[in-house]
């Protein structure tokens, strides 16, 4: 991810120190001096064999914070498109600083790089470049200019040094105690341990190394690891773990009213989570628009009416593909745009009107009657509006402007929110940009228009689209803008706006280079977002691009219809905000009718044109609703209601495996001294320890009854998992077999389940034997 150097960080001088190999004229040197006209000025590889590089040494130790990538005036096949870059204070001891890659464009690249480890800055001297990859996959590597930023103040880096330098050597003492204990060196690690007061773990933890490996108090370490999980401790680890999606139908209780709102597609949703409160209002049933305002409560599991007719009560006419969005502190909606067939684009039709709905009062308010002749947008469609409620402040972004019907045209088929069925012609779009709104002024004000030509080529141009996802995050203060589509080109960038300080910064340029990694390029997708966890959710559907647009009649699109429903998939995804991380946590292929059929009280179909709404305190999702683009039944639209929940190991699950591991081990222990008394463990104690709802525990607990009649050779040829045998050659050297076996089992138990403490509270993940050279 390209990232701005900060304030404080100074360009750093450097030379060039080792280098695998250059071609012709074009040295290593050549990268000092940033001369993107000439293109004899870059270093370039002989060979694109691995390993190629560049060693550049600073002028003096610094910590190292940005690496950037100068670039030749034009695209060139031989731009790194993967590289690597390393750092240390010697030449031949470096650590991974970058794994990226370069957009094979004109424009600088700057990133940055890791330079603290255990909250710490660290210094380097070194730095290593090692190009993997070429935009040109059988070309040399080309590097045109690099320049390093960082902090070379004598006063900081000296401190780095000697935090460094004495981090280095208490890693070292702790890998050597952990070696000792291990294997049973008692007296060595309690002399080092001693003599260097070097503290190997927390003190919980060697609390239950005691209970466990030395005295083997079973019961007790249990208790242990009880208070532990009541303390939190698993909590870093069930936050690291992937997701598994859980889809639960809601139907309505059948001791309410069992009223619901009626098929559609092209409504709006959203959720005021302080009273559990969903609202939905609007859609297109197949036939015609719908001005129905419903809430659905949560807790009682009831759908109730407010209004059949919104319009009626002084509030917005009929609409689809509108926007919504609420203000849970003063309990307001707020809903902008709609969509219009062409034959009632007329110019009296085509004011942008505004509404607020007071859910206190029941009352709704129209705020103006045409927002663009306030500064704010034209009659939209398709676009995004989100709030800052502590500012009170709304951003729209995007969606398609509605003009006269000369200008007829719209995406066809409705497939984005809902019913488009006309003729387009892309060159007539146009499209609105980025607005915000101030509640308590009633003041619109532009923040970007779009990028006519949508080229995107300045750092700060903003491309509009539709069908796209924005989010605000009320914690960075950022609003996320993510995919979407521009006439005929669908769009898989990601960027974000700060509204603070009036800025864009891409985190992906949509160029595809992390195409494995990201949500593809869908035709509808929709995104909710988590400020406390640091998450964006995306729920996208996929079709075969090439097949939709195979023609441009409306006949053309039928045919195209029925090649996009055989070629429909869901995906579900989390981004890791903090790690810059994609996650496909759920995906599903549409195969069929038979399938669906079966799969109906399981998960919802593929479908267009519905909404999600996310409940951010008890991390739910809810959906209801769309068109399943049936082309057998072209007004058909869905009226079901989902729940998402994404589940990860609970502490009590978490628990529970551990006292597994424990009650197992305990289990192989008897089983080689008392047969019976580990028959009569096995039934008792070790089974109340399994989930029996999970059918690999109990497949394992059925075989450990074998290894009571079994030596350890047949278990090995079993795959019956047992500890570690007595004929380890690795238990030798511990003096008797038994209890060489006995501490290096209960051993690798303790390493087993300390995986799930946070690694700082832990002895190192390392061992001291793999520092060892082959």
């Amino acid at each position: 991810m390209a990232e701005a150097p900060s304030q404080d960080t100074a360009n750093l001088k450097y030379s060039i120190h080792k280098y695998s190999t250059f071609s012709a004229n074009y040295a290593p040197e050549n990268i000092l001096e940033d001369k993107p006209n000439d293109q004899a000025s870059r270093w370039s590889s002989d060979s694109n064999n691995p390993p190629q590089f560049l060693i550049l040494k600073l002028e003096r130790p610094a910590v190292l914070k940005t690496i950037t990538f100068g670039k030749y005036e034009k695209v060139h096949v031989c731009n790194i498109k993967k590289f690597r870059v390393y750092g240390g204070l010697s030449d031949d001891n470096m650590v991974l600083l970058l794994e990226s890659g370069l957009k094979n464009d004109t424009v600088p690249e700057t990133f940055l790089l890791k330079h603290t480890v255990s909250g710490h800055q660290f210094p380097v001297r070194y730095v290593k470049i090692v190009p993997l990859q070429s935009w040109g996959s059988t070309f040399n590597f080309s590097i045109w200019h690099v320049s390093l930023g960082g902090c070379e103040d004598w006063n900081i880096v000296q401190k780095c040094i000697n935090w460094y330098t004495t981090y280095r050597e208490r890693e070292a003492i702790r890998l050597c105690l952990k070696h000792f204990r291990q294997h049973n060196y008692t007296e060595a690690f309690e002399s080092l341990e001693k003599r260097t007061r070097v503290t190997l773990e927390d003190p919980r933890l060697t609390k239950l190394h005691k209970l466990l490996v030395e005295q083997g108090d079973f019961d007790g370490s249990e208790k242990l690891i009880s208070e532990a999980a009541r303390d939190g401790l698993f909590q870093q680890y069930i936050s690291q773990q992937e997701y598994k999606p859980q889809w639960t139908p809601i139907i309505p209780s059948p001791t309410g009213s069992r009223q619901q709102p009626g098929m559609r597609g092209g409504h709006q949703m959203c959720i005021d989570t302080n009273t559990q409160t969903i609202y939905l209002f609007g859609g297109w049933d197949g036939n015609q628009d719908l001005s129905d305002l419903w809430s659905y409560q949560v807790l009682s599991q009831e759908w109730t009416c407010i209004s059949r007719d919104t319009h009626a009560k002084g509030g917005p006419s009929a609409r689809s593909c509108h926007k919504m969005c609420l203000d849970p502190e003063r309990r307001q909606i707020f809903t902008l745009g709609r969509y219009l067939d062409s034959a009632l684009r007329v110019p009296e039709n085509l004011k942008s009107d505004f509404y607020m709905y007071d859910i206190e009062n029941n009352k709704w308010t129209q705020i103006t009657e045409d927002t663009a002749a306030l500064g704010g947008p034209r009659l939209i469609f398709d676009h995004q509006m989100v709030m800052d409620v502590e500012n009170r402040i709304i951003y729209v972004f995007g969606g398609r402007v509605l003009t006269p019907s000369r200008w007829e045209g719209c995406v066809g088929g409705l497939g984005l929110d809902e019913r488009r069925n006309n003729t387009y012609t892309p060159s007539e779009a146009i499209f609105s940009g980025l607005y915000s709104y101030h509640v308590a002024t009633n003041t619109w004000t532009k923040l970007r228009d779009d990028d006519c030509a949508g080229n995107g080529t300045g750092p700060q141009d903003i491309k509009s689209r539709i069908g796209h996802s924005m989010l605000f995050h009320s914690g960075t203060r950022q609003l996320f803008i993510l995919a979407g589509q521009r006439n005929k080109e669908y769009l898989t960038d990601f960027f974000t706006y700060n509204i603070d300080s009036d800025t864009v910064t891409y985190i992906s340029d949509g160029s595809g280079k992390d195409s494995a990694s990201v949500p593809a390029a869908g035709f509808t997708q929709k995104a909710t977002i988590d400020p406390q966890l640091n998450e964006i959710h995306v729920l996208s559907l996929r079709v075969d691009l090439r097949a939709r647009y195979s023609t441009g009649s409306h006949k053309g699109l039928s045919k195209d219809k029925e090649k996009r429903e055989e070629n429909v998939r869901n995906s579900f995804w989390v981004y890791d905000i903090s790690q810059n991380k994609w996650s496909c946590i759920y995906r599903n292929e549409q195969t069929g009718e038979t399938y669906w059929n079966k799969m109906q009280h399981v998960e919802p179909c593929p479908r267009y044109a519905h909404q999600l709404v996310y409940d951010d305190t008890k991390k739910v999702h809810y959906l209801f609703g769309g068109n399943p683009g049936k082309t057998y039944l072209p007004k058909m639209r869905l009226d079901d209601f989902w729940s998402l929940r994404l589940c990860r190991p609970s502490t009590e699950q978490l628990f529970q495996t551990c006292v597994l591991l424990i009650r197992k081990h305990r289990f192989s222990e008897l089983a080689r001294s008392n047969s019976v008394e580990a028959l009569k463990y096995l039934q008792t104690e070790l089974y109340s320890a399994v989930d029996h709802g999970n059918p690999s525990q109990v497949q394992e607990f059925q075989a450990l009854a074998t290894t009571l009649f079994q030596s350890p050779e047949d278990c090995a040829m079993t795959h019956t998992p047992l500890l570690p045998s007595e004929d380890d050659p690795s238990l030798k050297a511990e003096g008797s077999n038994d209890l060489g076996w006995v501490h290096s089992s209960r051993s690798q138990l303790f390493d087993q389940l300390t995986q799930f403490v946070p690694e700082h509270m832990t002895q190192p993940r390392g061992n001291l034997v793999d520092l060892i050279p082959y």
